[in-house]
């Protein structure tokens, strides 16, 4: 007979222990998740956006209708200052759909979510999402994102896109990316180092730095970058860079430069429309000798060379 576990939830705490400097990055990474929950394919845009005195944590793109979407995170139970953040943003940032993360929403936040999608034109669509830790016995955590409130008629308005565009709401980019990601490793077969994904981004890392090299992939622009790993303190990944800012800045051929909000640093982009396959090539060449010469910078200084 077979055996069974018990689905406990753990503390969103022990999972990230802290909300910017841990779950912020990983949602960001993980943004397909989140996607599968709401019905919106979501694409990065940017993280800890500043808007007048406030840090919006994640602006990302509706990649159905081009919009853009705020995301904003709490680990704790909803309050009236994120609410007013949120209403602030959405003036600053003219994002047309809101997306409310918290571990737990007082009623008379979902009141005001309801409030906002009922007397809101169309084109504004407002999310409140309860995120969950869950595991079973010592296995790995697991998200679980469960939507609380939604604009009526949502389901109705995700299969009509889905009828126009001729494919599901999340399935065109996903494969985009899983296919781009294929492409660079069969032309380049080295790149199998970074492994297969069929998300925005892909790394490689130097755990003895604590640094990590990134490759992403947009519909209109690719890049790579250097962060730190996942749940690094901001201020300890600057400091480390500072320590090898002579010797990276003159490997990699830009400057290091921190506008003390981006977790991304050494950030160089090919902007270039990856919905033309004909641009493969050219985009797999440039990821692949942009990649080679981020590992030979890094690889110098865990070596102990300049």
């Amino acid at each position: 007979m077979a055996e069974f576990g018990t689905l406990d939830e753990v503390p969103l705490r022990q999972a990230w222990p802290h909300e910017a400097h841990a779950f912020t990055p990983w949602l960001a990474e993980h943004l397909d998740r989140l996607s599968r929950e709401v019905g919106i394919e979501l694409e990065l845009e940017g993280q800890e956006v500043a808007v007048e005195s406030f840090s919006a944590d994640i602006l990302a793109r509706n990649l159905g209708d081009g919009s853009l979407v705020l995301i904003e995170n709490q680990l704790e139970q909803t309050d009236h200052t994120h609410l007013g953040q949120i209403l602030t943003y959405l003036a600053g940032l003219e994002a047309k759909t809101v997306i409310w993360i918290a571990s737990r929403f007082r009623e008379a936040h979902l009141s005001a979510i309801a409030w906002l999608n009922e007397n809101t034109t169309e084109s504004f669509a407002f999310f409140a999402v309860r995120l969950k830790v869950v595991r079973i016995g010592d296995s790995p955590f697991a998200p679980v994102f469960e939507v609380l409130a939604r604009p009526n008629e949502w389901d109705r308005r995700v299969k009509s896109m889905a009828r126009e565009s001729g494919a599901g709401p999340m399935s065109a980019t996903t494969q985009f990316r899983g296919a781009y990601w294929s492409h660079l490793i069969e032309r380049h077969p080295s790149e199998a180092e970074l492994g297969y994904a069929k998300t925005s981004s892909r790394w490689l890392e130097f755990p003895s730095l604590g640094l990590v090299i990134t490759q992403f992939v947009g519909l209109d622009k690719i890049g790579v970058f250097i962060r730190g790993p996942r749940g690094a303190i901001r201020e300890d990944l600057v400091e480390t860079l500072e320590s090898h800012r002579a010797s990276l800045n003159a490997n990699l051929g830009v400057p290091f430069e921190d506008d003390g909000k981006s977790d991304h640093f050494y950030t160089q982009t090919l902007v270039i429309d990856g919905r033309n396959r004909d641009n493969w090539d050219r985009m797999a060449d440039w990821h692949h000798e942009m990649t080679d010469r981020y590992r030979g910078a890094l690889t110098k200084i865990k070596d102990g060379r300049k």
